[in-house]
Formats: C-alpha cells, structure tokens, sequence
C-alpha cells in the first residue's frame, strides 16, 4: 500500500535546483542560536557543504559575503534544527495504513473506526490499529475480544494501546496464536489478563509477540513507504533530528539503502533493538556505524527494563496504589538484562535502556554501576529512556555514573489524570521530576516517543514549561515546581539532545563550524504567551543548508 504524504515535495525539489553559492546568507532573521556565547543574531551565513561560515548581524555579515545568495526570513523567529531523543520512525510511518484510535474516549467510537475502516480492506487483511487509552473510558477498565467479536467474528483485530505496551484483540487473532492463551502460565516479561483462565484479549509487554507474531510482516516497499512517511511528518514538525529507539537489522538495512540514495531528509540516530541481530552486527563494526552523508549513524543498543504505567507494567518498589499486589513487569529479566548491557559494553556500545517505574529505573541504575566499574568515570554516555517514576535517593545516582534522562514533557501531561491514582501522592514527588534531575546536573535530552505522543516538538516544549493540557489545566500547572523554563525546555530538544547522540560540536546550536540545521517559526516560543507555544508552526526546515520541508503559505522566501 502506497502511502500519502503530506509534504510539498515540488515545492523542495525546486528550492534543491537552485544553483549551489560559495555562500548563502540567512538574513532578516530573529534568531536564538542556543549558543551561550552568541545567543541572539540576525543573519546566518552557510557555505555549500551546509556548514556555518558566521552567525551575527545582517550587515556585517553582507560586507564579509557580498556575492553571496540570500534567504529573506522577513523577520521570522529561527532556532536550531530541533531533535526527538526518543521517536519511533517506522512506527510513525505505519500510523499511516492504520485506524488511527488517539483521542477516542469510548469503545463505541473505537468500534465506529474500525467499521469504516474495515470497509477498505480485502476481505483476508487484519485490521491493525493503534491509540485506544482504557483511562479515557467511562470505567477505565480494559476492554476485552468479545468487545471486537460481535463486528469482527472472522476477521483478526489487532489493536495497540497508545503506550505500545499492551494490545486489544480479537477472538479470531487469537486462535491464531503460537500458543493457547488459556490456563494460569504466563510469558515471561508480559502478562495475559485472563477471566477464570480464559484470555480476556489483553496481552501486556512481552505476551503481545504471541498474537503479533503471526500477522503478516510489511513487505520491503511497505517499510520504505512507512519510512518515508515519518520522514515527511517529521521534517513538517520542525524536526531535522530523530534518536529512533530499537530499529530491527532488517529494517536498518533498509534506511541503509536510503540514505545511500540520498531519500533520508533529516538525521536519525538508530537504536539497535535488543540482543539481537542489529546488536551482534554492531559489534562487528567496532560499536559505530554512519553513512558519509551525515544522515544516518548506529551507535546504540536499546534495552528494555520494564512496561508502562498505564497498562500497570512499569516495576515499582511497592504494590500500585489502584491495584494491590501487582508491582509491574519485568520484561527482561535480570539476567537477560545483564548479559545484554555486558556485551554492549565489550563492543563500546552506547547503551539507553526504558525504565518507566522506580524498581525498574534502580534495577537499571544497579546493573549499570556493576557493569561499568570504573568506566562510569568515563564519556560513556549511558541513557535512561523515560526515567519516569524514580525514587527520590535514587536521582543523584544518575550524575553519580555520569548518565543522560531521556525524558519526553508531554508524557506528564498525558499521565497527569491518573498518574496518582496508579502511585499515590508520595511518589509523584519523584515523577517526571525534570527541576530535580537539573539540580543534580543530570543531562537531559527531551523527546515525544511519538507515536505514543503527537510528533510535534512544541507540545514537549509546552509541556516541559507548563505542565499543563491544552485547555491550560491544571491552572497553576501539575507538580508545578518540576517545570522548567523555556530556555531549558528548548535546550532539551537541541543542545541536549544533540549531547545525547554525541553530536553536540555539529548540532544543537548555531555557531560557525555547525552544520547548518535550522527552522523558521511564524512566532518566537521565548516570548509569546505560553498557550501559544504549541501552535507554533515550522514555516520552513532546514538541513545542511537546504530546505527539506516548506509550508505551503511562508513569510520566508528564497
């Protein structure tokens, strides 16, 4: 299936026939470069290898360049190229022949998605979809297949939660299971929920494979048109970076043969998934792998630790607080766990690890301790994606071992409802706690996990600075003392991030020497009303000096 996407390529393509300049000046600009040392400018100058020649003034840097080609940004606000430390690229792109089932608060409009899009398909497709959130229900409960069966008795459903971390399905999906869902075992890592012992149609973390792995897998065209999908979603976001978190070696071949054919329009920063294949051949690359274009690099090894907190699979130290006797999940086990971080470490392997609740994050922190020894002294950059929920005397351990908190703003504000009822008010206090991670000068690198959240950066960016949804609620923000300010906010998706990749002397700021990564914005997000922030809108994307994403109607004009 092909795949629309929303992007004006023509509109590029043009932009990309102009003839190359010695150097081309972005001029008429307001401009935070997110450099302390230079922090506000005028005019960019870049030269035909897409580096930065000079950041200043608009006349001064006329006089050093006279012949050189200009971008008249007529007054918009520019920023630096802003990077996702955690989005998910191809399940972006998949969103894209999916039901999309974000923002449904009822089984019945879930149901009335499904219908029509069914209506679509060929009569032997399963219809997969994605976003359904029980905490949106009257009841919150979960649903179950027979929810599904009386619409859907012969077709298989197949419907991820908005977290990933449990899916929704159907009685025929599940005849169709490796293994009998029924009786009292459980998968290790996951959870089947069961009523007496038959399978409800929940599967939690590490049970979704049982049901998943017999779907029919996307084809190598399927994959390139969901990549290039994201790809257009991303660059339209103002992004011209993505840490793309636990990418299959089948699937980073594909990107591979992308970025050799110069399709990959921003830079993404590939997570090997697991102890797997991508790992193994990562290793035989002496832990680093990158195209000569800049647009692609592998230095990672995603892990899992835990599930989520909405599903109830993120580990905490005590019982949930709305479910007594359930602690979470392991999804690796200990073991597992060590022998993966091991063998990243042999490799030189940056390792980033989920960890969501406070048992999972300390088992994380531990494990890495042990591991590391007297490497954590060194410039290893270990990460903790999401450090979500983590004990408070377990905070300064994350400077202590020199390691990053990926975290994503807009997590709090989509969890804020029901967070408490999950934790208690006690441990909130350690709950996306952004303001004590900077205090114990913990680096942070703030992203979205789209598609669990919108792919567009200035929600995080509200978020961080407002702790509040968009209707401005809670009034005074949620936890309100762990916001943080708009500078730190947007350091977090640019110089943070880019500390994050080890590419913090090519992006991240704009200052000579950088690649020129950049986007126009039709307002500044320093100064106008904070509500405001998330409407801002990229009215052009800019990666290595060239547009990779114009809006359809600008103020800025080559």
């Amino acid at each position: 299936m092909r795949l629309s996407l929303r992007c004006s390529w023509i509109a590029l393509l043009a932009l990309a026939a102009l003839p190359l300049q010695a150097a081309t000046l972005l001029v008429n600009a307001h401009i935070h470069t997110m450099d302390p040392a230079q922090p506000e400018a005028t005019a960019l100058a870049w030269g035909s290898d897409g580096r930065l020649l000079a950041v200043g003034e608009v006349s001064d840097l006329q006089q050093r360049y006279p012949d050189a080609g200009k971008v008249d940004a007529k007054g918009a606000t520019v920023i630096p190229g802003l990077i996702d430390a955690h989005g998910h690229m191809l399940g972006l792109g998949v969103t894209h022949i999916q039901v999309d089932l974000v923002g449904t608060s009822s089984k019945a409009q879930i149901l009335d998605r499904l219908k029509a899009f069914a209506t679509n398909l060929p009569k032997d497709a399963w219809l997969v979809g994605r976003g359904w959130d029980q905490n949106h229900w009257a009841g919150k409960q979960f649903p179950t297949a027979a929810d599904l069966d009386a619409l859907f008795p012969d077709r298989p459903v197949y419907l991820e939660r908005i977290d990933g971390h449990a899916v929704w399905v159907n009685s025929a999906a599940m005849k169709l299971a490796t293994k009998s869902l029924d009786g009292d075992w459980q998968p290790e890592g996951g959870r089947i929920l069961r009523v007496g012992q038959k399978a409800s149609g929940v599967l939690v973390d590490g049970a979704q494979h049982l049901v998943g792995d017999a779907m029919p897998r996307l084809t190598h065209e399927q994959t390139r048109d969901a990549y290039k999908a994201a790809f257009a979603d991303a660059v339209a976001a103002g992004l011209t970076g993505v840490h793309d978190p636990g990418v299959s070696l089948d699937d980073f071949k594909v990107l591979q043969e992308m970025a050799a054919a110069h399709e990959i329009p921003l830079r993404l920063y590939e997570m090997a998934d697991g102890n797997h294949a991508a790992l193994d051949w990562l290793c035989t690359q002496g832990g680093h792998w990158a195209d000569a274009g800049g647009r692609l690099q592998m230095r990672t090894v995603k892990l899992y630790m835990d599930g989520a907190l909405g599903s109830r699979g993120a580990a905490l130290l005590a019982d949930y607080n709305d479910d007594h006797g359930n602690r979470g999940i392991l999804v690796t086990s200990p073991d597992a766990y060590r022998s993966a971080v091991d063998k990243a470490h042999r490799c030189h392997v940056q390792v980033a690890t989920h960890a969501i609740g406070d048992r999972g994050n300390r088992m994380v922190l531990d494990t890495y301790q042990a591991v590391l020894g007297d490497d954590a002294k060194s410039d290893h950059r270990w990460r903790v994606e999401h450090a979500q929920i983590v004990a408070l005397d377990d905070i300064p351990r994350f400077a202590q071992l020199r390691l990053i908190a990926s975290m994503q703003p807009t997590h709090a504000t989509s969890d804020m409802p029901w967070a408490e009822q999950r934790l208690g008010a006690e441990r909130l206090k350690g709950a996306y706690a952004w303001q004590r991670f900077i205090h114990d000068n913990v680096p942070l690198a703030f992203g979205s996990d789209f598609p669990v959240e919108h792919v567009n950066p200035m929600l995080g960016i509200y978020a961080a600075v407002t702790r509040q949804d968009l209707k401005g609620q809670p009034p005074a923000g949620w936890l309100p003392d762990q916001r943080v300010s708009r500078l730190q906010a947007l350091a977090g998706f640019t110089r943070g991030a880019a500390y994050a990749s080890y590419m913090e002397n090519e992006v991240g700021m704009l200052k000579p020497g950088m690649r020129a990564d950049f986007v126009l914005l039709d307002g500044d997000p320093l100064t106008v009303v904070p509500r405001q922030i998330a409407d801002l809108k990229p009215l052009s994307t800019w990666v290595d000096g060239k547009a990779v994403y114009q809006a359809e109607k600008t103020n800025a004009a080559q």
